[in-house]
């Protein structure tokens, strides 16, 4: 499975969570967004995602919110306790979206999340609760954000 993967702000590339995926087998692009300029950092996102066609986007935070207002199509998202009520304007994401996120989070309130979720129209079994923090990078999160990208790219029955 081919995955763009877009990192949080103050985060670099060939972090924790990047890592972890391409260690299972996945390709991993994981191109470095700018933390400053969000124009910028949504220019650099949709240009790896035009270049590499990826089967599966995830977003970390604020890089969550930059994959829910890049130009996706049906390709599916993970978003990781996104940041979306400060980057951006989306309110809402695409069917079958997956969100993981730790009512523990410290960052982002988990309420965010779940007004993500009720604005998108999507089953409640889209919010994916885990972790202990922010950065979900725990082995319970980590396994679950693969198991979020391997089931949002499963074919349907």
């Amino acid at each position: 499975m081919k995955i763009l993967f877009l990192h949080g702000w103050q985060s670099v590339p060939g972090g924790l969570k990047p890592t972890y995926l391409a260690n299972r087998g996945h390709e991993v692009i994981n191109p470095r967004l700018d933390d400053e300029d969000l124009t910028r950092a949504l220019a650099t996102a949709q240009t790896e995602f035009a270049r590499h066609r990826p089967d599966v986007v995830v977003g970390s935070s604020r890089g969550g919110a930059v994959a829910m207002n890049i130009s996706a199509g049906d390709t599916p998202l993970v978003l990781l306790c996104p940041a979306w009520r400060h980057w951006g304007s989306a309110t809402t994401v695409s069917p079958g979206t997956r969100i993981l996120h730790s009512r523990l989070d410290e960052v982002i309130p988990f309420a965010d999340s779940e007004a993500l979720i009720r604005n998108s129209g999507l089953p409640p079994e889209n919010l994916i609760e885990t972790g202990g923090d922010h950065r979900l990078a725990d082995p319970e999160p980590l396994q679950r954000m693969l198991e979020a990208c391997e089931a949002a790219v499963r074919p349907k029955a």
